[in-house]
């Protein structure tokens, strides 16, 4: 069963921050209908609301778009156009939760996506994985989080269909989150 406290999870309540140089925000869409391509966002942001009642905390996050990293300038250049993120005119997506409930041992983590000018509800597996101290004085939380999400209904449509049957790119994509928070 999850914890019901902050406490319990030996978090302290109050405002704690991503650090983004320990935290990856990264995705997966099946191309060619045969390999699995991995991507990220370099420059991101979040911050969480820890309340004593963890089921009353808050997420709240941006993610420049233009930040997306392929591994291949070309597809990262296509993803920035407006055939998909649109970065120029939309240079952020956001994410607000809405609610966090207890799933067994875990948790899901329900809030608006923004992307483009859609904003749908989501839902992530949320996993807790622990806090500790670091060596400055401070206290580190960890957690691992993954939804999958229809990239049609965000906007995201450009495709190209193959001669063989399938498109060049799956409308399911994958989203992995590892976030380390400081206390701010």
């Amino acid at each position: 069963m999850a914890a019901t406290t902050a406490t319990e999870l030996g978090l302290t309540p109050g405002k704690w921050v991503v650090d983004p140089s320990h935290s990856n925000v990264e995705f997966v869409v099946r191309h060619m209908m045969v390999s699995k391509v991995r991507g990220r966002f370099n420059t991101f942001s979040g911050e969480v609301e820890i309340a004593e009642n963890i089921a009353d905390s808050t997420v709240t996050a941006t993610i420049e778009t233009g930040s997306v990293d392929t591994r291949d300038e070309n597809r990262d250049g296509h993803l920035k156009s407006a055939d998909f993120f649109d970065a120029e005119t939309f240079p952020t997506m956001k994410f607000v939760s809405t609610s966090l409930t207890s799933k067994g041992s875990d948790y899901t983590l329900t809030g608006n996506l923004t992307v483009k000018d859609v904003t749908k509800p989501v839902s992530f597996d949320l996993e807790f994985n622990g806090t500790g101290p670091d060596p400055y004085g401070g206290v580190r939380a960890g957690f691992s989080a993954s939804t999958k999400i229809s990239r049609k209904e965000f906007g995201l449509t450009w495709n190209a269909l193959l001669e063989t049957g399938g498109a060049v790119v799956s409308d399911e994509a994958t989203i992995h989150l590892e976030v380390e928070l400081t206390k701010a």
